[in-house]
C-alpha cells in the first residue's frame, strides 16, 4: 500500500481492535503488499487488513480458519477474545488473529513435508465450498491473453504462457479422484517457524486439487519427504505454478518489487519446468 493508504489502514486494525475491547499502545508494520498484517501491543494481535474490495477473500479466509480450529490443524488461529468474523471500518476489511513470535530455525525438508501433510491430513476433515485450482489457472490465463491487460509480454512468452497454463491445467485436472482441500500457496513465506511449531498462514488461498499442486510451491526437497507423491505430477504442478507466477509479473499494475528480473527470471523457471515434465 502507498503512504497514504498504509495509514488509513493502520487507523482501522487499531480502531477496530480498541473498539473490541482489546488493549492497543503501539501498531508494528509486519507486512505490507495489497494487504498488510499488523502486530498490536500490549494485545499481541496480528491485523490482516486489506481494501473492502478483498471483503469476500477475507471473509472465506476466517472461514477456513473457524472450520479448522479444534482439529489440530498446523495453521495461525484468530483471536479467541472476539467474534470470528471480518469486520468493515473505512473502507477496510478487517480480521484479528492471534499473534505467533517466529522463532529463527529454518524448517529442514522432512519438517516440512511433515507439517504439509498434517495440514491436509486437516483438511480432508473439514466441508468446505472452495473453488477448484483451475479457476485462479483461468484468471491468469486472462491476463496473458488480454494484450491491453499484459501490452509489454513479447508474443513469442505470450504464447508459451498461454500454451502452458491451458495445457497442463487440463492434464492435471483429468484425475479428478486425487482432488482434496489445499493450501493453496504453502510457499516457504507462508509457513512461520513459531515455539508452538511450524504454523501455515495466509488461507484465503484455500482451493480443491491434488497434493502434488501444494507441494510445487514447496522447495524441491520437500516433495522427497512426501509419501505417497506422484513425481511426474509434481513436475508437470511446478511448471504450471511458475507459469502462474510469471502471468501475474507480466501484468501491467503488478507492484512485486524487482519485477523486471522475476519477469526474466519466471519465464527461464517456465521453460526449465517443462524440460523436466518431458514429452507430453
Amino acid at each position: 500500500m502507498e503512504p497514504f493508504e498504509l495509514r488509513r489502514a493502520v487507523q482501522a486494525g487499531r480502531a477496530t481492535a480498541v473498539e473490541l475491547g482489546l488493549q492497543v499502545d503501539d501498531v508494528v508494520v509486519i507486512h505490507n503488499s495489497d494487504r498488510v498484517a499488523l502486530r498490536l501491543v500490549p494485545c499481541d494481535v496480528l491485523a490482516r487488513v486489506a481494501p473492502s474490495g478483498h471483503l469476500a477473500d477475507s471473509e472465506f479466509e476466517v472461514e477456513v480458519a473457524h472450520r479448522l480450529a479444534g482439529i489440530d490443524a498446523p495453521v495461525a488461529e484468530l483471536d479467541p477474545r472476539v467474534v470470528p468474523r471480518v469486520h468493515v471500518r473505512d473502507a477496510f476489511a478487517v480480521s484479528l488473529w492471534t499473534y505467533c513470535e517466529p522463532v529463527g530455525s529454518e524448517i529442514a525438508p522432512a519438517g516440512y513435508a511433515d507439517v504439509l501433510m498434517r495440514h491436509h491430513a486437516a483438511l480432508r476433515r473439514i466441508d468446505l465450498d472452495a473453488p477448484h485450482f483451475t479457476d485462479r489457472v483461468a484468471v491468469a490465463l486472462r491476463e496473458v491473453n488480454a494484450r491491453e491487460r499484459s501490452p509489454e509480454l513479447p508474443e513469442p512468452d505470450r504464447e508459451l504462457l498461454s500454451d502452458t497454463l491451458s495445457g497442463l491445467a487440463a492434464a492435471i485436472s483429468i484425475d479428478k479422484a486425487r482432488d482434496q482441500l489445499l493450501h493453496g500457496e504453502p510457499h516457504p513465506g507462508n509457513l512461520l517457524n513459531t515455539r508452538r511449531g511450524p504454523l501455515f498462514v495466509d488461507l484465503a488461498t484455500c482451493c480443491r486439487g491434488p497434493v502434488e499442486f501444494d507441494l510445487a510451491h514447496a522447495p524441491e526437497e520437500v516433495g522427497k519427504h512426501y509419501a505417497g507423491a506422484d513425481r511426474a505430477l509434481l513436475h508437470r504442478c511446478r511448471a504450471l505454478n511458475w507459469a502462474m507466477f510469471s502471468a501475474w509479473r507480466w501484468r501491467r499494475d503488478d507492484q512485486m518489487p524487482d519485477r523486471d528480473h522475476w519477469r526474466v527470471e519466471g519465464l527461464n523457471r517456465v521453460r526449465a519446468a517443462l524440460d523436466r515434465c518431458g514429452p507430453g
